[in-house]
Parts: structure tokens; C-alpha cells; sequence
């Protein structure tokens, strides 16, 4: 089951305004969610953030406080076309700590989140196909781990 959507604050402050100009701005709210692995069954909790990004004025019109609970949904959307196209980079789908772009016939997935008030919409979700990069990265981090860790014969 998910939790309610949380409204966040930055030193008190609901609302952050944008640095590049005053009349805009956004307000950041989370959510945990249930989550189960397609590929392993597990479940674990996960929690997600979204920027409402708007004027000042409307994201005020709002009425919220830190740490209020607001019905919706935090909807994940991902795609295969960048949502900003001056920098798409910034949207990648990463896979964990491997640090590898999720890829789908070589094309990067990109993925971003959003609040809805309307509870019952659906995530889009896109399938990557670069398993194996993946397993190689993990294969690799866990490697150098373990390289990391004292050696058991060596005990003082």
C-alpha cells in the first residue's frame, strides 16, 4: 500500500523559488511505495519525490504546509524521447548504483516523476534490454568490494 503524498520543506520554506527567475518556482512532495522486483518477486518500500513546478503565485494559491499529507499520487513516467531536450541527460533511467544508463535497442530510457491529484493513474513504464551491462557493472562493484574488505586470515 502506498503512503499519502508528503509535502516537503527546504528551511522552512514550501516553496523554492527559481534561480533564474522569481515568478516561478516549485514544491517538492514524496511519497513511500510498495514495490515488488518483476524479476526476483521481492518487495520493498520505496520512497519517491516529484516537483510541482509552477508561478509563485499559483504554487501559494495551494495553501500547504510542510509536512501535510495530500491526496494523489506520485506517477512515474518513463520514455524513450527526452522531456527536456536541451538537457536530456539530466532525466536517464540509471540502474541502481551500477551507474548504467537503462537502455532499450541502444536508446537511452528516460525517466521522470510526477504528481497527479487523480490516485488511480497508471506509471508508464519502458523494459530495458541491457541486462547484461548491468550484471557486468554490478559484477564489477562487487568485485572491488570485496577487494576493499580485510582478509580473514590476517585477524589481530
Amino acid at each position: 500500500m502506498d503512503s499519502k503524498v508528503l509535502v516537503t520543506a527546504k528551511d522552512g520554506q514550501v516553496i523554492a523559488k527559481s534561480t533564474n527567475n522569481a515568478e516561478f518556482g516549485h514544491i517538492r512532495v514524496e511519497q513511500v511505495r510498495m514495490e515488488i522486483d518483476d524479476s526476483t518477486g521481492f518487495a520493498k518500500m520505496k520512497k519517491i519525490s516529484a516537483l510541482i513546478p509552477g508561478t509563485i503565485a499559483t504554487l501559494k494559491g495551494f495553501g500547504w504546509s510542510e509536512g501535510q499529507e495530500v491526496d494523489g499520487k506520485i506517477r512515474i513516467v518513463e520514455k524513450l524521447i527526452p522531456f527536456n531536450k536541451k538537457d536530456p541527460e539530466r532525466d536517464y533511467k540509471i540502474a541502481g548504483k551500477s551507474g548504467v544508463i537503462c537502455c532499450q535497442d541502444g536508446q537511452p530510457i528516460y525517466r521522470k516523476h510526477f504528481f497527479s491529484f487523480n490516485p488511480d493513474l497508471a506509471d508508464i513504464r519502458e523494459a530495458h534490454d541491457n541486462d547484461q551491462d548491468i550484471k557486468d557493472a554490478y559484477a564489477e562493484l562487487e568485485s572491488s568490494d570485496s577487494a576493499m574488505e580485510p582478509n580473514k586470515d590476517f585477524d589481530l
